[in-house]
């Protein structure tokens, strides 16, 4: 690699350090092509790439960048593993990975927004519930109060037809309805015969001019003679 290739390099690696939400080091020692192969086809899911550069170039890189605290993971063959998608995820894959491998690939550190991490870090991280996991927590929590309305507005709604029906059965309300009851007869009758009995001032009057009748019959005679 000449000079102008090292620069190309330094300055394409330091943009990888800035445009990543993590980078995580790994010692891939002993791993095989067809093993590092897979490994990279798992990051790539995940919006992870991963690259083996020299370590004088990443240092140069991580500098550049002003992340220069990942130098100190920087000893013996390391690869680098920067990610743009979840960060748990990612830790994940490569904690999976570890022991897929029997401890073959090792952990070694990294980066996360910039602040430095331990391999134990990483393994903390890959423990983690995924972003993916906790939207769907975050929707159901938000989407169960609203289920629930829901859910009690339907019952209230069911039960409407179910009490109408029971009125009608009941014959409350439609064509089933009671008739309203007759008065009974004997109470017809007295109301009637009250309604055409004389009142009590009309009964004197019709017994004065009955016996107006004779007296007048009397004075008629009395002339006469």
């Amino acid at each position: 690699m000449n000079r102008q290739q090292k620069e190309a390099a330094v300055g394409n690696l330091a943009y990888e350090f800035g445009a990543a939400e993590a980078v995580y080091a790994v010692d891939y020692r002993g791993l095989t092509v067809a093993q590092i192969s897979e490994l990279r086809a798992r990051l790539l899911e995940n919006e992870t790439t991963l690259k083996v550069v020299k370590n004088s170039v990443t240092k140069l890189a991580a500098e550049k960048a002003e992340v220069a605290s990942i130098s100190s993971e920087l000893s013996g063959p390391t690869a680098l593993a920067f990610v743009r998608g979840d960060a748990a995820a990612s830790a994940k894959i490569l904690n999976t990975f570890v022991k897929e491998s029997n401890d073959v690939l090792e952990l070694k550190g990294g980066l996360l927004n910039g602040n430095a991490l331990s391999s134990t870090d990483v393994i903390a991280i890959a423990k983690l519930p995924s972003r993916e996991t906790l939207v769907q927590q975050l929707v159901t929590l938000i989407a169960s109060p609203i289920s629930g309305t829901a859910r009690t507005l339907n019952a209230i709604l069911s039960a409407v037809p179910v009490q109408l029906q029971k009125i009608v059965d009941e014959g409350l309300i439609g064509g089933n309805a009671p008739a309203a009851e007759a008065p009974a007869a004997s109470e017809t009758t007295e109301a009637e015969a009250s309604a055409d009995a004389p009142t009590e001032a009309e009964a004197p009057a019709a017994d004065a001019d009955a016996d107006a009748a004779p007296a007048a019959d009397a004075a008629t005679d009395s002339t006469e003679e």
